[in-house]
């Protein structure tokens, strides 16, 4: 049961908490045909969120944002893990980062129902071309 693991880039947008914002943002993402690899949504404060998008290409992400008032952050790193789900799938990606001494800082994982996860993880810029090496990247 072998994951693929890939380094992926991701940005921030920092809007108001208010209902529809994600709705409204992830709208002009669609509309201008930026696909996602993944999105997560987070609170950083009172009253502001935060999302980090991870788009399968940059092109149209910080245009779009731009024309419609959002401002991007990024890009920055992490890492993608998409593979069969099994008990210990994680495990085994966090005990080789383990061995080589390295810290995940954040992390977000979800199955997809069918016997599949993805999973994010978040490292610290000076540890990713280590942790490349320990998950075989």
């Amino acid at each position: 049961m072998t994951a693929t693991i890939r380094g992926v880039d991701y940005y921030y947008v920092t809007v108001k908490d208010q209902p529809g914002e994600a709705a409204r943002f992830l709208t002009h993402l669609a509309e201008a045909r930026v696909h996602l690899l993944a999105f997560s949504a987070f609170p950083i404060g009172p009253g502001v969120v935060q999302f980090a998008l991870f788009p399968e290409s940059l092109e149209g992400l910080e245009r779009t944002a731009a024309r419609n008032g959002f401002a991007v952050v990024g890009p920055q790193r992490a890492f993608l893990i998409q593979g069969e789900d099994h008990l210990g799938a994680l495990l085994d990606i966090h005990r080789k980062l383990q061995e080589a001494a390295i810290n995940v800082y954040a992390s977000s994982g979800v199955t997809d129902g069918r016997g599949g996860f993805g999973y994010i993880i978040y490292l610290r810029p000076e540890d990713q071309p280590r942790a490349a090496g320990a998950l075989g990247v």
